[in-house]
C-alpha cells in the first residue's frame, strides 16, 4: 500500500539571513535510496502581513560541480563586468550591524522576562 506524502527530514541545514525579509535555506535531504539532494529555500516575509512566501530550487548530487561552477561564473560576471564598481561587501557589514541589534534585542528581552517571572 502506498504510504501517504511525508516531509523528509534533512540530514543538515544551515541558515543564511539575508536582511530583514529574506532568509536562504541550504538543506540537505536523503532519499529512500540513501542517496542526497540539496534543497534551496528562499524564503520571504510578505508586505503588511505575517504570511511568507517560499521557492525552492532542487539540486541532485550529479549537478552539483555544474551547479556551483555555473553559479560562481554568474556571481563573478556580475562583479567583474556588469558592476566592477559596486562594494559588495556593503552588504557584509550592514548584515553584521542588523546581527548586532538582533541579539541585543534578544538579551534585552531575556532579561526582561527574568525580572517578569
Amino acid at each position: 500500500m502506498d504510504q501517504p506524502f511525508r516531509k523528509q527530514d534533512s540530514v543538515y541545514s544551515n541558515k543564511l539571513r539575508a536582511g530583514k525579509k529574506r532568509t536562504y535555506f541550504f538543506d540537505v535531504k536523503q532519499t529512500k535510496g540513501n542517496d542526497y539532494y540539496l534543497t534551496l529555500t528562499e524564503s520571504t516575509r510578505k508586505f503588511n502581513s505575517d504570511s511568507q512566501e517560499r521557492h525552492k530550487i532542487l539540486v541532485y548530487k550529479e549537478d552539483f560541480n555544474r551547479f556551483l561552477a555555473a553559479l560562481q561564473d554568474t556571481i563573478d560576471h556580475i562583479k567583474t563586468n556588469l558592476m566592477p564598481d559596486y562594494d559588495f561587501d556593503e552588504f557584509a557589514r550592514h548584515q553584521e550591524e542588523l546581527e548586532k541589534e538582533y541579539e541585543k534585542r534578544r538579551a534585552s528581552e531575556s532579561t526582561e522576562d527574568d525580572m517578569n517571572w
